[in-house]
C-alpha cells in the first residue's frame, strides 16, 4: 500500500522532471556536438554550465532585459569553449587535460562573477523567461512550452550550420582528421569552434535552470558532463534505430534528458536515498557505454570462415 501511495504521487511530479530533462537536454545536445561530431572529450562543461547560471543571474539582477542576459550568458559560454580550445590547440595540451583546467578556472571566475557561493532571484521582482512557479501552468510561460521552443529553435540552427561549408568542416575533423586535414581543412580552428559552440550551449542551458530554479549557485553544474553523457547514450538506446537525420539524433538527445529525469524521479518517489543519486547515474552511463562493446565482444556472430576447397573464380 505504501508503494501505491508513492506511485500516485508520481504524475504531480513529471512535469517538474519534463521540464529540467528539456532543460538539461539543451546541455546535452552541447555535450553531444563534442562527444560524438568532434570526437573530443570535453569536461569544461562542469564550470561552463555555472557560468551560464551566474551570468544570467547577475544580467538580471543589474535590470537587463532576460533575452539581453541569455545571450550574454551564451557568449560566455563560447568564451570558455574557446578557453579549452586555445589550450588544446595552441599550447598542445591533451584535450582532457585542458577541460580539466578550464573547469577548475571557472570555479574561482564563477565565484568572483556573483562575489559569493550563490544568487538568488525573485520572479515576483524580475521578468523572467521560466519559472518552477509556472511548470504546471497551461501557458506560454510555462516552462515545457517555453524550452521545447528553445530547442526547436536551437536544434533547427544547429542543423543549417553544420550543413554550411563550415559545419561540415567541423564534422569532417571529428570523422577523420588526417583526411581532413590532407583536404586543406585547418582541424585546429574547427576543434576551437566545436569547443565554443559546444560551451556555448552548455551556459544557455545553465541560463536557463537558474532562471527555473530561481538561482544560481557555484557548484551547479558539478556532475554536469555524466548527466549530459547519460541523455547522449540513452537518447542513441532508445532512438538510435529510428532516428537517421542530424536534427532527429539531437531531438533524441534532448528526450533521452527527459527520459533520464524521469527515472530519477520515479526512483526518488519510490523511496530511493537522494545522496546515492550520482552513484546511479554513474552507474546508468557505464553500463550503457559498455554495452555496445559486450554486444561485440561476447554477442557478435562468429564469421563464417571460407571453405578451404573453394574454387577460384
Amino acid at each position: 500500500m505504501e508503494l501505491l501511495a508513492r506511485l500516485a504521487n508520481l504524475p504531480g511530479a513529471l512535469p517538474g522532471a519534463c521540464a529540467q530533462g528539456l532543460i538539461w537536454g539543451i546541455m546535452a545536445i552541447g555535450v553531444y556536438l563534442t562527444y560524438r561530431i568532434l570526437d573530443v572529450a570535453d569536461l569544461t562543461v562542469d564550470g561552463s554550465f555555472g557560468t551560464g547560471g551566474a551570468v544570467c543571474v547577475m544580467c538580471l539582477l543589474s535590470g537587463m532585459n532576460v533575452w539581453a542576459a541569455l545571450f550574454i550568458a551564451l557568449l560566455a559560454g563560447l568564451a570558455t569553449g574557446l578557453v579549452t580550445g586555445l589550450l588544446h590547440t595552441f599550447m598542445g595540451i591533451p584535450a582532457i587535460l585542458a577541460g580539466i583546467l578550464t573547469q577548475l578556472a571557472l570555479y574561482s571566475i564563477n565565484l568572483k562573477i556573483m562575489g559569493k557561493a550563490n544568487q538568488s532571484i525573485n520572479v515576483d521582482k524580475y521578468d523572467l523567461l521560466i519559472s518552477l512557479r509556472w511548470v504546471k501552468e497551461f501557458a506560454l510561460h510555462n516552462p515545457i512550452i517555453m524550452v521545447i521552443i528553445v530547442t526547436a529553435v536551437l536544434i533547427g540552427v544547429l542543423y543549417w550550420f553544420f550543413g554550411t561549408e563550415l559545419g561540415c568542416g567541423i564534422r569532417a575533423t571529428g570523422s577523420n582528421p588526417a583526411m581532413s586535414r590532407a583536404q586543406g581543412i585547418n582541424t585546429n580552428l574547427n576543434v576551437v569552434l566545436g569547443l565554443a559552440v559546444s560551451n556555448g550551449l552548455v551556459a544557455l542551458s545553465g541560463a536557463l535552470l537558474s532562471q527555473y530554479q530561481g538561482f544560481s549557485d557555484v557548484s551547479m553544474g558539478r556532475g554536469a558532463i555524466v548527466i549530459g553523457l547519460a541523455a547522449v547514450i540513452i537518447g542513441e538506446a532508445v532512438f538510435g534505430r529510428i532516428f537517421h537525420n542530424f536534427a532527429l539524433k539531437l531531438v533524441s538527445v534532448s528526450l533521452g534528458a527527459i527520459i533520464y529525469y524521469i527515472v530519477i524521479q520515479l526512483v526518488l518517489t519510490l523511496g530511493f536515498d537522494a545522496n546515492l543519486l550520482k552513484l546511479l547515474s554513474a552507474s546508468v552511463v557505464a553500463v550503457f557505454l559498455a554495452v555496445p562493446y559486450w554486444k561485440g565482444k561476447y554477442f557478435a556472430k562468429p564469421t563464417a570462415k571460407k571453405k578451404e576447397g573453394a574454387k577460384n573464380a
